[in-house]
């Protein structure tokens, strides 16, 4: 039997956010996040369980955290995304390839070149993961002493954003005659000057590289402040959607879809995608035997540095047994922020559990046999809390091994996934029309 709605799957390759232990996990491969040939071998098999995303997160600084967290810390090497993707984009033929590029520490001109570029490198598989920067640190190497306000963040976002897909537009899709009888390479009445100045941004364009092969890459967005979810309401394709429970992605969703008509824009062409952490066993003993193997590898120093970090403010004088006392608004991630104080106040933790929850992980668990978690991703899909799940592996090779071998097969087995792509660009594995070009018919 035929369903109305299916699965997306992305896959979350980057330890940013994920368990802080999943380096020492026994058998695991501790150079995972610095290895191309692990990242390689993880692409492949993904594309071959036909993923829709593989999809790399970024930070422009080292994590914010005493030296006695961060020497325990997986996240202080890895590559940048835009270098690694397109080696990646050689080497597959379908998976999804989305970078995670801030808005706050680029120019519009070199991420609209370098996305421009991948999209065509991968024939049309790139996707842009829109960030603000969450991590007050990065400012200091870009030649500011502090962090931009949230506001002024997310307004230079938004601009941000019009500017890249302007120069996107650049050219018409047939710009590009290179009729070599004429000698004529293009047609210059098919070449827009975006001459933008706003607020924030001043850029002459064209951009020289022609249209991206999907028009624009795949806009992601991840922020779930109400300024995050305007903005991704008003421009985003994806949504790496926020809600460790079923009511609160409920809301979620219907929160931002909600928003979208009033931006002129279908709710259809949003995808929410939440992170989802995944143990599998054959058996629940078995799964939750891996998760509390691997949470008890997490290191104390680790927990409530994490915690500080999430939370936005120093919280190494905090009473350990004592409840989450009252935290400020801060200029970090204030939806991160948010998911910690609401989890603390709706369960009594205290700051020492919510240091454990936060050192292995502390968002949207599914820990039990590939038929359970099966089962809650079924609910979570029917009940609109989400479109798909960006799957956050535990550690790898063999978690990644358990979701590709075991889970994958059962969401198909229940025709709740894909068993072959229909296409061949992003787009189409997420049922997403190609944007017209603003300047050009």
């Amino acid at each position: 039997m035929g369903r109305d709605r299916r699965l997306h799957l992305g896959a979350f390759m980057r330890p940013v956010g994920i368990h802080t232990a999943w380096w020492r996990y026994p058998g695991g491969y501790p150079d995972a996040n610095f290895s191309f040939e692990h990242l390689a071998h993880f692409a492949r098999r993904l594309e071959a369980a036909k993923f829709d995303a593989f999809f790399m997160a970024d930070h422009l600084a080292v994590m914010n955290m005493p030296a006695a967290a961060l020497r325990r810390s997986a996240t202080v090497t890895s590559f940048d995304p835009l270098t690694l993707l397109p080696a990646l984009a050689v080497l597959t033929e379908r998976i999804g390839l989305i970078a995670t590029a801030s808005t706050t520490y680029n120019e519009p001109y070199h991420v609209a070149r370098k996305f421009a570029s991948l999209d065509h490198i991968s024939k049309g598989r790139a996707g842009w993961n829109l960030v603000t920067s969450g991590n007050p640190d990065e400012a200091l190497n870009f030649g500011r002493d502090a962090h931009l306000d949230h506001a002024v963040r997310y307004a230079r976002a938004r601009e941000f954003f019009d500017v890249v897909t302007g120069l996107w537009d650049s050219f018409a899709d047939d710009a590009f005659q290179m009729d070599q009888a004429s000698g004529l390479f293009f047609d210059p009445a098919r070449m827009h000057v975006l001459d933008h100045q706003g607020d924030f941004l001043k850029v002459k364009g064209p951009l020289n590289i022609a249209r991206p092969v999907q028009g624009w890459p795949v806009i992601v967005q991840a922020g779930a402040s109400e300024a995050g979810r305007q903005i991704a309401a008003e421009t985003a394709e994806m949504v790496f959607g926020s809600g460790s429970t079923l009511e609160a992605a409920q809301a979620f969703y219907a929160d931002v879809k909600g928003r979208m008509p009033a931006a002129g824009r279908d709710p259809e062409q949003l995808k929410i995608l939440p992170g989802c952490f995944v143990v599998l066993g054959e058996t629940e003993a078995e799964a939750r035997a891996k998760k509390a193997r691997l949470d008890d590898l997490v290191h104390p120093d680790s927990g409530l540095a994490n915690l500080s970090v999430r939370l936005g403010v120093d919280g190494s004088g905090f009473d350990l047994d004592a409840p989450l006392p009252e935290i400020p608004e801060t200029n970090a991630s204030r939806s991160g922020q948010a998911q910690i104080v609401d989890y603390a106040r709706r369960t009594g933790a205290t700051v020492r559990d919510l240091a454990r929850r936060v050192g292995g992980y502390g968002g949207l668990q599914m820990v039990g046999t590939p038929a359970q978690v099966a089962d809650r991703m079924e609910e979570w899909l029917e009940t609109r809390a989400c479109d798909g799940f960006n799957v956050m592996f535990p550690f790898v090779p063999q978690g990644l091994d358990d979701v590709v071998d075991t889970l994958v097969p059962e969401l198909q087995r229940r025709g709740l996934f894909r068993t072959d792509y229909a296409g061949t660009t992003l787009r189409d594995h997420l049922g997403l029309k190609r944007p017209e070009n603003r300047f050009f018919a």
